[in-house]
């Protein structure tokens, strides 16, 4: 009891199986190594361990009935290749096969059974060709490098070259995928665990079949942890790709390249580990070795020649490398000329008058208006920018500046929005006050062109770093209201760039133009680099916008529902219910990626009745056998705000004869403040029908705690951060919201509670009810009436 104590504490519940079983595999070996238990005991015991946790899990899968066929099929199939595995390490060297042989049918039939489980997964990435060919481009030369490793490591007693060369190929190329996996921009996805996982599980399957086999030595033992750890990921994987909760990172983009260093860093340390004890043996380089050395150089010169033309990589590098107070060079780029224009005016001389202009200065940039070449001083732009003339003059201008400029430069794509609600002579106007504001903050040698008639783009000499830093400055130029016909209007600036380098002019547009697209779609004012895998982003989202309208009618969207508990006793008191979008074509799509795309396409207000009608049937279901538990719906202000919205809300719950007091409706506190009379106004009105109302996503800041007071609400809803002490070393921001809490009559919810240490900080805090993956995950309707069946004096 003593020794299980700290192991309950530190191992959450969910994976304490998988731990317990780690800590016997790790017992094993090190019983092994000291010769205690022999080998062949050791890895049947492990692998036999290994494939049945694993196998039992993926079992579960398979027979959940509140999951799509899909992801039972895989589920079956996933399940039948680690028992697979765990037979090929246990039983079939027993054949009369041989080992070799014998392990690696075995390994066949694994990875076909893997294969076609990973292919029916849910959430499984499908990149653009451009991407795949990248990242093959990219591993083929710390394979070939993990290769040779192998290579140097693998014995060369009793085992052909042939075969030796073969297991030290398919040993490379495994690893390096399976660190794609571990490290790539989806690394977090359920799919990527699970595929590395089969990566590492096949890997141990290889290095079993070419090791010497007990009792010939403990080497052997080296196949041990990738074969159990990898069947124990594929399991883990599997079920966190076919679940449907979703994670507390979720929100969160994932960064390629933060997680960049191991795909590069992994297999050279590798390498070098095994060239060490190889030429620590007194054994010289053979052949074999040379070759595959030779034949990792290639990919390596293509890859860095790659790395050289992406421009966020590199400008992130300089950034960091850079010493303070070093700039970067530049030189005057002379300037093209599309047909049909008049020369541009002749650079002003020493003795030149006053009035003559430079060839490429700040106060005469060029415009690709036929009507008037160049956006002088006195000159306004023309809205009728965006000709397939104006863009090969722009293509022309950044051919001209990566001829001539050190480095390359960089185009910055500047879209202006709010300007669509006046009329066209004021959206001249704006843009020529724009254009103005611009010429203040970009260096004499910099290009202002036209291209749209809501911007304008620059075309600069500077490298990324200073480019990137124009950019920062222009949104801060361009963000001060305009002034027109005596009104004052606001308008909010997205900036795209790219790297001039590295890419023809064609290409170097279309990247500043997908980095504007990602600037707007993060929220405008704000500068968005380019980088290689904008493009599958973007691809994502253009297939969410081509497959959301109609989703309702085609029936594909589900509720999951997530218990609510109070935090005295552990009883269920209510549920929120949660949107989940099950595509067929891009599988199960979760509201942190749903609902900015429905915005987009004003579609919200469709989806959020159906879920409101779909919550109150479910709650009219649930009232045969638990009568007093609520449940809870996220609403817009958007929608909130409608003006009848309180009476089609009245007209749901008469239809499913659901008493209002059993309906939660919750609102996000950071949304109200913009139309804070009518929210209030809306909000009381639910609370004169009965219904009860919350506050989502509580800051507990000051201008949040002034506004508490102002709204009419029941529930108040507080994240993590507030229950936690602080850095400072003062108490938990939670003591002062209880205490307002307290004197408004208001009940705290604790949500997103990932731990106990959480659960018992909120408690402590005086939070009445709490929410989160440590009291119960988000689960189908059946699951959860399973749940409420479990305490059957649940009611609140």
């Amino acid at each position: 009891m003593l020794l299980a104590y700290p192991f309950r504490v530190l191992v959450p519940r969910r994976a304490a199986p998988e731990a317990a079983t780690s800590v016997a595999v790790a017992l094993l070996l090190l019983a092994a190594a000291a010769d205690l238990v022999p080998t062949s005991v050791v890895i049947a015991l492990a692998a036999g361990a290994g494939a049945t946790l694993a196998g039992l899990r993926l079992s579960r899968l398979a027979t959940r009935r509140d999951t799509d066929p899909t992801p039972r099929a895989a589920g079956v199939l996933l399940d039948a290749a680690v028992v697979a595995a765990g037979l090929t390490a246990v039983v079939l060297p027993l054949t009369d096969l041989g080992h070799t042989l014998a392990v690696l049918i075995g390994s066949l039939v694994v990875a076909a059974l893997a294969t076609a489980g990973l292919h029916l997964l849910p959430g499984r990435s499908r990149p653009a060709a451009s991407v795949r060919l990248r990242w093959l481009v990219e591993s083929t030369g710390p394979a070939v490098g993990l290769a040779l490793a192998g290579w140097l490591l693998l014995p060369t007693d009793g085992l052909p070259v042939p075969v030796r060369l073969g297991a030290a190929l398919t040993l490379g190329g495994l690893g390096m995928a399976a660190l794609n996996a571990f490290a790539g921009p989806r690394r977090r996805s359920g799919a990527a665990v699970c595929r590395g996982g089969v990566l590492l599980t096949v890997g141990g399957l290889v290095l079993l079949a070419t090791l010497p086999s007990a009792p010939a030595g403990r080497v052997a033992l080296l196949a041990v942890p990738p074969l159990v750890f990898g069947m124990l990921l594929v399991a883990v994987g599997a079920a966190d790709a076919a679940d449907d909760a979703e994670p507390a990172d979720a929100a969160e983009p994932a960064d390629p390249a933060a997680a960049a260093w191991p795909r590069t860093v992994l297999p050279a340390a590798v390498l070098l580990l095994a060239s060490g004890l190889h030429l620590g043996a007194g054994r010289a380089p053979d052949r074999t070795s040379v070759l595959l050395a030779l034949v990792a150089v290639p990919p390596l010169v293509l890859r860095e020649l790659l790395r050289a033309g992406d421009a966020p990589t590199s400008g992130r590098r300089a950034a960091h490398r850079r010493p303070a107070g070093r700039s970067l060079r530049h030189r005057r780029a002379t300037p093209a000329r599309w047909p049909g224009t008049p020369e541009p005016p002749p650079e002003r001389g020493p003795g030149a008058p006053e009035g003559t202009s430079t060839a490429m200065g700040a106060g005469s940039t060029w415009s690709p208006d036929h009507s008037s070449a160049w956006w002088g001083p006195n000159r306004r732009p023309s809205l009728t920018s965006g000709t397939p003339g104006d863009r090969a003059a722009l293509l022309d201008a950044l051919a001209a500046i990566g001829e001539v400029s050190v480095p390359a430069g960089a185009l910055l794509l500047v879209d202006l929005h709010g300007t669509e609600g006046i009329g066209p002579t004021a959206r001249e106007d704006v843009l020529a006050e724009a254009v103005h504001r611009a010429r203040a903050v970009i260096a004499a040698d910099d290009l202002v062109t036209g291209c749209t008639g809501t911007g304008f783009a620059v075309v600069t000499a500077a490298g990324p770093v200073l480019a990137y830093a124009l950019g920062t400055r222009l949104l801060s130029a361009l963000s001060p209201p305009y002034r027109l016909a005596g009104a004052m209007l606001r308008v909010q600036t997205s900036i795209g760039l790219a790297e001039v380098s590295g890419a023809g002019p064609a290409d170097v547009l279309r990247q500043a133009e997908l980095a504007r697209r990602r600037a707007v779609q993060l929220g405008r004012d704000r500068v968005e680099w380019y980088d290689a895998f904008l493009e599958e982003q973007l691809v994502r989202r253009l297939d969410l916008e081509r497959e959301l309208p109609g989703a309702v009618a085609r029936g594909e969207l589900d509720l999951v529902y997530q218990p609510v508990v109070d935090l005295a006793d552990g009883q269920p008191v209510g549920a929120e219910a949660l949107l989940r979008w099950r595509s067929p074509v891009l599988g199960t799509v979760l509201p942190a990626e749903l609902l900015p795309v429905a915005e987009d396409l004003d579609l919200v207000g469709e989806l959020e009745w159906w879920v409101l009608d779909r919550a109150c049937r479910q709650l009219s279901d649930w009232s045969v056998g638990v009568r007093e538990l609520w449940m809870a719906v996220n609403v817009t202000t958007r929608e909130l705000t409608t003006p009848d919205f309180v009476q089609r809300l009245a007209a749901v719950l008469a239809a499913y004869g659901v008493p209002p007091e059993r309906l939660v409706v919750e609102v996000s506190e950071p949304r109200v403040a913009g139309d804070l009379p009518t929210v209030v106004a809306r909000l009381a009105g639910l609370r004169s029908l009965g219904v009860r109302t919350a506050l989502d996503d509580f800051r507990a800041e000051h201008a949040s705690l002034a506004q508490l007071r102002r709204l009419p609400i029941d529930l108040l809803k507080v994240g993590p951060e507030l229950v936690g002490a602080r850095p400072d070393g003062q108490p938990p921001l939670i003591d002062v919201v209880v205490n307002v809490g307290e004197r408004l009559g208001v009940e705290l919810v604790a949500e997103e509670l990932e731990s106990s240490t959480q659960v018992e900080g909120a408690r402590r805090g005086g939070c009445r009810y709490g929410q989160g993956f440590a009291l119960a995950r988000p689960a189908t309707a059946e699951r959860v009436e399973a749940y409420f069946e479990e305490f059957p004096s649940a009611s609140r």
